[in-house]
């Protein structure tokens, strides 16, 4: 819970706000950004919601906070933002919300699909919270957990066990360590099934992979994001734990694929036509090489 007695000073007088235990993880910047703003290495509330909509989306974004650090003096509807989650974005594809501190606020989604396609996909993990699992469960619960990467695991232990779930994650990021059932080795891309390739993309992290689901959604875990700022897609040079070259060629190889979504871990959703996408992806290429 947020203590207003720990309210940041930046933010503007009124009923919501964030606390200095906010980690910048840019959550509710992007879920409720009319209301929430980056002052420079936290958030803080910069407009009060004025209609309905927004206070739902502030009220979303306090469910999905991972430290806790969104609070309000006034009473609203809990129940409904925690009941939003699953959040659809597009076709069958959720943001799980429910965004976990250990991920660092990293976001993780939910693909439903029948059972005789290969059942529901986790790609990374979200806090485990009840009302999510009971969601997810309502929803067809969880055949398959991929894991892009070690640092957004989250909770994966216990929706595997709540789900019988099996693990994919690649063994340069100890997958073996972490229980995971399917371990992927090597740079060749894994057909897991007639819809879904795993593509290692080392950089960010030695074992770090992409997930490309029906050649249209690519979920990118820390590798590559949209960047409003620059409003073209980008990798995070300050955030490489491995290798910028290495991630510098894993990128390149992605523009022998076709996607029409980023869904990152970190940073922003994009969407546009496979063409444009091609486009920004080859200027991010660009970029890194140009970037020592």
């Amino acid at each position: 819970m947020a203590n207003p007695a720990r309210r940041l000073p930046q933010n503007i007088e009124g009923d919501f706000f964030v606390d200095e235990t906010c980690i910048d993880c840019d959550a509710c910047r992007q879920i409720a950004p009319l209301t929430f703003r980056d002052h420079g290495e936290q958030s803080s509330v910069h407009r009060q919601p004025s209609t309905e909509v927004e206070t739902r989306q502030a009220m979303k974004a306090l469910v999905a906070c991972p430290t806790g650090s969104i609070g309000a003096t006034q009473r609203h509807d809990t129940r409904a933002a925690v009941s939003a989650f699953p959040e659809l974005i597009d076709g069958n594809v959720y943001f799980c919300g429910f965004t976990a501190e250990s991920s660092f606020g990293a976001w993780s989604y939910l693909v439903v699909r029948p059972v005789a396609l290969g059942g529901n996909i986790l790609v990374d993990s979200p806090r485990f919270s009840r009302p999510l699992v009971k969601s997810i469960e309502a929803l067809g619960g969880v055949r398959t957990i991929f894991l892009t990467h070690r640092d957004d695991v989250a909770d994966h232990e216990a929706y595997a066990r709540k789900f019988g779930a099996v693990r994919i994650m690649h063994a340069d990021d100890c997958a073996s360590r972490y229980g995971v059932e399917r371990v992927v080795e090597g740079l060749e891309e894994i057909r897991i099934d007639d819809e879904l390739r795993a593509i290692p993309t080392p950089g960010h992290t030695r074992g770090h992979m992409v997930l490309l689901y029906k050649n249209k959604y690519l979920f990118t875990g820390d590798h590559l994001a949209w960047s409003p700022k620059r409003e073209t897609l980008t990798a995070f040079r300050s955030a490489c734990w491995y290798s910028w070259p290495e991630q510098t060629r894993s990128m390149q190889r992605l523009l022998d694929y076709s996607f029409e979504w980023v869904l990152p871990g970190h940073g922003r959703i994009h969407t546009t036509n496979a063409g444009e996408m091609r486009e920004h992806l080859r200027g991010c290429v660009e970029w890194m090489k140009a970037t020592p």
